[in-house]
């Protein structure tokens, strides 16, 4: 049977992320998946805390009567108040429980939110580079997206390029901190001036203009560096998020949308997001996942083992001449490409058996994404293949000879 023609279009330019990672399936029977070097999915080869088993283990040995049947389509009222007790301890602000909705993932919280706020031909800014899915999820709602570059040396938010994109029938802007692809986090400075701009602009076209915050890494981050509550700066703003990163369940679909208790009508708002997350066919997020999640709002996987795979990475490759941003957090570099195509670039990678992802696949050509949420053995055994890549691209990097120093003494001590 034929596809929409609209899908048919979407498939041809859909996730290079998928796309990469099943072209790497034929290497994987070529050479043994030991000497494949996958670096495409974001997906966590970590598994949950102890605590998430200790909660497990406390309900299936002693179950809920009814846990398992419909409740509110908003979610457990428990679980919605554990969520809104740490969003105000981080914003100070009053949020409720009647301010979060449980969904299946943050991809169904941005569904949920842009099925609320959207009219037929409104406009979304997204900020490139930016989660390919974005386009997507804006066009299930008759939404246009709009793209905004960050700033191409530091990908931090260019404000005033937001501010002159924003026009009459803009509707929505999108944000990702820590950002996926490029781990940077928007520091408290610009969300200010964000929040400053939408204030102008919405007294200036008098319409709302919702600012969605895609949270899931913003408990990844590094460094000590922390990940600012939106709340505090954007007044029309909603968080959504998932806990397939910070505690390490991405089978598992849970996560939840958030109001901003500050929200012009926010009950309005609430209401129809309650609505929409029902006739959207989510219906609810996961009963057994929300009774889970709602102990462990403090709870995260181990940061210090994703930090050094990040310093693993970052120094060997910056010693080896790629150039790119050091991530506050995620786990996702996003090097400069060494050719001009980085589909060509990727291309070459895949002869040494390094599986990356396009920057196009991110709205960024020139780029390339690596996702580090892989075993450290494995970026370890890649060094190899990639002091190989960069020879092949003429690269030379400034510490090349301290970094084959550092590998010698490592292989000497075994």
């Amino acid at each position: 049977m034929a596809v929409a023609s609209k899908i048919a279009g979407f498939i041809l330019n859909s996730s290079w992320i998928r796309r990469m990672f099943e072209e790497g399936e034929a290497l994987r029977k070529e050479f043994g998946a030991e000497n494949v070097y996958d670096f495409t999915l974001g997906n966590p080869d970590v598994d949950p805390p102890a605590e998430f088993y200790e909660e497990f283990h406390k309900l299936a040995h002693d179950p809920i009567q009814g846990m398992h049947r419909y409740m509110s389509n908003a979610g457990y009222q428990e679980t919605r108040g554990a969520v809104a007790h740490i969003l105000g301890e981080a914003s100070g602000l009053p949020v409720q429980a009647n301010h979060v909705i449980m969904t299946c993932g943050a991809g169904g919280a941005l569904n949920v939110v842009l099925k609320t706020i959207l009219n037929p031909g409104d406009q979304v800014i997204i900020v490139t580079p930016y989660f390919v899915e974005y386009k997507f999820y804006i066009d299930n709602h008759g939404g246009v997206p709009v793209e905004v570059w960050t700033d191409r040396e530091t990908f931090q938010l260019d404000v005033d390029a937001i501010k002159d994109a924003i026009n009459e029938r803009t509707k929505g802007i999108i944000i990702c901190s820590p950002n996926n692809p490029t781990g940077v986090i928007y520091p408290a400075e610009s969300l200010q001036a964000l929040g400053e701009v939408v204030a102008a602009k919405e007294q200036e076209y008098g319409r709302q203009i919702c600012v969605i915050s895609d949270e899931p890494y913003a408990r990844i981050t590094y460094d000590g560096k922390q990940v600012p509550s939106i709340f505090k700066y954007v007044k029309n703003s909603v968080v959504v998020t998932s806990h397939s990163k910070d505690l390490a369940l991405p089978g598992e679909r849970i996560g939840y949308l958030a109001a901003n208790p500050r929200m012009n009508r926010v009950d309005h708002f609430m209401e129809g997001a309650i609505f929409a997350n029902r006739v959207l066919g989510f219906v609810n997020a996961p009963a057994l996942m929300q009774r889970l999640v709602a102990c462990l709002q403090h709870i995260c996987v181990d940061i210090q083992a994703y930090q050094e795979k990040r310093d693993l990475l970052y120094n060997g490759l910056t010693s080896l001449g790629f150039e790119m941003v050091r991530p506050d957090g995620a786990f996702y570099l996003f090097p400069k490409s060494p050719l001009a195509d980085d589909v060509e670039f990727v291309r070459m990678a895949q002869k040494h058996r390094i599986l990356l992802v396009p920057g196009t696949g991110f709205g960024a050509p020139g780029y390339f994404r690596i996702a580090y949420c892989v075993d450290k053995g494995m970026i370890e055994r890649s060094m190899g293949a990639w002091e190989a890549l960069a020879k092949e691209c003429g690269l030379e990097g400034p510490r090349k000879a301290e970094w084959d120093a550092e590998q010698a003494d490592v292989a000497e001590r075994g």
